[in-house]
């Protein structure tokens, strides 16, 4: 597909700005990095109220990419507490207690975006400095490299990881198998602007990723295969991050003016200054409709690309 081809893709029913209960089907908790108390830290916090708990109060260290365990009982997220440089990979119960490292990554190394199976054995993240995807048990043990990708993914069932790949054009949207093989890109449109982030769906049937329009990025959704691309965003802005409702019918994703991670100082420069309202959370359908500013969310979110991510609804 090419770059006109995907820009004239139909956009399906915005209305930015438009006020709407969040149903209790999505969950009514969001994981999420805030700058509110000055520091970088994981916050759960009700997307309505604007309720927040601090789950990791560390002010010596900045704390990332948090995760929910499968069954809402515990957190993972990645931080640098161990020599301010190194971002490891840490677990703790839901109320932040009893958290412990999960990996000890050489110096200097930066774990992101952990991602658990469904059935809670495996944890999958992202080492940014080599592009290689690992996989650890929540006890620690069992640490593997898996494969070379960026942004990776881990699929509902383990068996597929969703990623991106530097293309002819820039950073496509691919799938390979857990295990590094068969490689396929089912997105051919590239991003020159990166910030890809693509993200399986809760029922493993869709993958949502951050593409190119124009001199924007948008947030669009399509089938596991790369079928039925639909846009889900027209903010002429730079939306990524995108993370599904427990129901899948809902987006969370973060908002910018600018793609500040593709340049190291500017890069650097934005996460010094800690601008409480520079990536705000944003909410929208997964058909296009009631996109809307989390205004309980706007000025205390952190600079980086963690996702908003909703916590698993209690089991009947």
């Amino acid at each position: 597909m090419n770059t006109a081809a995907f820009t004239t893709l139909i956009l399906i029913g915005f209305h930015v700005g438009f006020s709407q209960d969040i149903p209790t089907s999505t969950g009514r908790t969001l994981l999420i990095t805030s700058v509110r108390t000055g520091n970088t830290d994981i916050f759960a916090v009700d997307p309505v109220t604007g309720t927040s708990i601090n789950l990791t109060n560390a002010p010596r260290s900045e704390e990332r990419y948090p995760a929910w365990s499968p069954d809402g009982r515990r957190i993972v997220f990645t931080s640098n507490r161990s020599d301010g440089k190194t971002y490891d990979l840490y677990i703790a119960n839901a109320d932040g207690s009893q958290t412990r490292a999960l990996t000890h990554l050489p110096a200097g190394a930066v774990a992101y975006w952990p991602s658990f199976t469904s059935d809670g054995k495996y944890i999958y993240f992202n080492e940014g400095n080599t592009s290689q995807i690992y996989r650890v048990r929540p006890d620690g043990s069992d640490l593997k490299a898996m494969a070379q990708g960026r942004d990776g993914n881990i699929s509902p069932d383990g068996k597929q990881i969703v990623y991106t790949q530097q293309g002819r054009n820039g950073f496509g949207v691919w799938v390979m198998n857990a295990d590094g093989s068969d490689r396929k890109q089912i997105i051919p449109h590239e991003s020159q602007i990166g910030g890809i982030a693509p993200v399986w769906s809760h029922d493993g049937r869709k993958i949502a990723f951050s593409g190119q329009v124009g001199d924007y990025a948008e947030i669009f959704v399509c089938n596991a295969d790369g079928s039925g691309l639909a846009q889900v965003t027209d903010l002429k802005k730079i939306s990524s991050s995108p993370a599904f409702s427990q129901d899948d019918q809902y987006l969370t994703f973060r908002v910018t003016e600018e793609a500040y991670w593709r340049d190291a100082k500017t890069r650097e420069k934005t996460y010094q200054e800690k601008e409480a309202d520079k990536r705000p959370v944003w909410l929208v359908k997964t058909d296009g409709t009631g996109a809307q500013l989390l205004e309980v969310l706007h000025y205390h979110c952190a600079m980086d690309g963690s996702r908003a991510e909703w916590k698993p609804l209690a089991k009947k």
